[in-house]
């Protein structure tokens, strides 16, 4: 039996292998991704332009401005000379954001009372414009203890420390790069089975391989450890890369890591060799591995929070691999992820992979029949 599955593995290694496009795919695409992904995959917002408009002659009024122009995270100013230009501003995109200091901005500062400007956003920006709005909350807040410990004479009572665990100076790359293992394994992998049994097809050979002595288990096996295989060289080329070049601390288990990754891969190759199984060409596999790759990197939290989801969307996500695996690659990375807690997401791993290989297995009896 074995000598049969050796002899089929070897046989989907040298059809991946041996064509010149299969080998493209595996190789530049990742490589690109790794590159692309780890630098414009973020959430932080930087190198934005934003408007200002200050009618305030007082001291107040220029010591915000100077604030929001020495903030790293605008890398233009425009000054704004009144009021109808805010418009085609933002509709032009120019800026994303118009910050209005009205004339008695100063003169509510030094009498104490409650000094106010306004924050025009572009709201079809919106992500961004609550980010920007968050900058410049704190540098009004700055501006604001500064304006009391001046007037008291003292530093006010109390203070927040913030501390971050686990990503101490919020380095997007920490969060994103540990999530490409997952994000690139589910592309390639389902890519490289969907095809398998669809160029078969093509191919006429699939017939004869399920009149061959092989069962169809075993068709299983030769068709699972390939991908496998491959699926784990791209994984460890990420991983490498994560640690050695982007350096993001590898505080957890190699070991716990690699053994949810093959947990992993198994539910993705089972959803593959089902697509495979469906599809009568190549074109359709293709199609059908894009269909389920969009909703699962979407739906997967990498993205954006899953508990910012409906619940019954929430839900839903429970049958995608890819959500299961983030909380696992993350963990491990940045948190050194106890081995129960590791076991915890792995369990919905396995069952997805029981349910998808067992419906293929069952498509391919089916052929049999």
């Amino acid at each position: 039996m074995w000598g049969r599955i050796r002899a089929l593995i070897r046989k989907e290694l040298l059809a991946v292998l041996r064509d010149r496009r299969s080998r493209l795919v595996l190789i530049g695409p990742p490589l690109i991704q790794l590159l692309v992904f780890s630098f414009a995959a973020t959430l932080d917002v930087t190198n934005v332009s934003i408007g200002i408009l200050n009618r305030d002659a007082g001291r107040w009024g220029t010591e915000l401005v100077q604030r929001i122009d020495g903030a790293p995270t605008f890398s233009r100013i425009v000054p704004v000379h009144a009021v109808q230009e805010v418009d085609a501003l933002i509709d032009t995109r120019a800026v994303i954001a118009v910050v209005h200091v009205g004339p008695e901005f100063s003169r509510d500062v030094e009498a104490g009372r409650p000094a106010r400007f306004q924050v025009i956003l572009d709201g079809r920006r919106s992500n961004a414009a609550q980010i920007v709005q968050g900058y410049l909350a704190r540098i009004a807040d700055s501006l604001s203890t500064d304006i009391e410990v001046r007037r008291h004479g003292a530093a006010a009572a109390e203070a927040i420390v913030e501390r971050h665990w686990f990503n101490p100076n919020l380095d997007y790359q920490w969060f994103t790069v540990p999530s490409l293992i997952g994000v690139i394994a589910l592309l390639i992998s389902l890519v490289v089975t969907s095809q398998s049994v669809a160029r078969e097809r093509e191919l006429g050979t699939f017939d004869q391989l399920l009149v061959s002595p092989l069962r169809v288990h075993e068709i299983l096996i030769g068709k699972t450890v390939p991908p496998l295989l491959i699926g784990l060289f791209h994984a460890t080329v990420f991983v490498l890369a994560a640690a050695l070049v982007f350096q993001v601390p590898l505080l957890g288990s190699l070991a716990l890591l690699y053994a949810s990754l093959v947990i992993y891969l198994a539910s993705i190759i089972g959803v593959g060799l089902f697509i495979s199984a469906l599809a009568q060409t190549q074109q359709q596999a293709f199609l059908g591995a894009f269909l389920f790759t969009a909703p699962a990197v979407l739906l997967s939290g990498f993205a954006s929070p899953i508990d910012n989801m409906p619940d019954w969307l929430q839900t839903l996500t429970m049958a995608n691999p890819l959500r299961h695996f983030l909380v696992i690659v993350r963990g491990i990375f940045l948190k050194d992820l106890p081995a129960a807690e590791v076991l915890a997401n792995a369990l919905p791993l396995m069952v997805i992979a029981a349910i998808t290989l067992g419906a293929s297995a069952w498509l391919f009896t089916r052929r049999l029949e």
